[in-house]
């Protein structure tokens, strides 16, 4: 069985030992998703530029996606990283918890955001049409579900990077959640 490891700082290129200065000036640390990405030469920057791109979904709404997607996809390393951000963008636990299993019930916009992204999540794109109405009905726009559907693809890259590697999580460790994905 294969073993990943995740680069450090003198293992990867010039532009990425750049990246990771910015990243330890900003976070503190690199996180090991993005160090996993520099074993390609262009791979962090081209997914930090998507990461980073402007959007009209806020801080708060972008978590939800992140929380919803990560745990249909079951990425226990974005389920840990985005916990932690989705308190720092002041939802409590239990709001963070009801949000990995598709729904907010403390919240009827992010409920729709929350409902419409698992819909997406779990049938590729082919939302219900009720589900997607909902969205709409809520007060998203398409220019949202546009960014919307972005940031799902941006998670999928993510947890599909950790669950094929499955290196180390370096962050609090979520609690499991079971969420059913079939």
């Amino acid at each position: 069985m294969r073993t990943f490891t995740v680069p450090t700082k003198a293992e990867v290129s010039a532009s990425n030992q750049a990246i990771f200065n910015q990243l330890e000036q900003g976070l503190g640390f690199v996180p090991n998703l993005y160090a996993y990405y520099a074993k390609n030469d262009t791979a962090l920057a081209d997914y930090l530029a998507l990461q980073n791109r402007k959007s009209t979904l806020s801080k708060k709404e972008r978590e939800v996606i992140n929380l919803v997607v990560s745990e249909y996809n079951g990425c226990r390393y974005c389920q840990s990283a985005h916990t932690v951000l989705a308190g720092m963008n002041g939802f409590d636990e239990n709001q963070i918890l009801e949000l990995r299993s598709g729904s907010a019930s403390f919240d009827s916009k992010l409920d729709a955001l929350a409902k419409f992204t698992l819909d997406i999540a779990k049938n590729q794109g082919n939302a219900k049409e009720a589900t997607k109405e909902a969205f709409f009905a809520a007060g998203y726009s398409e220019a949202n579900m546009i960014d919307l559907v972005i940031i799902v693809g941006d998670k999928v890259i993510s947890n599909y990077i950790h669950n094929l590697t499955g290196f180390a999580i370096d962050f609090p460790l979520a609690k499991s959640l079971e969420l059913e994905t079939a």
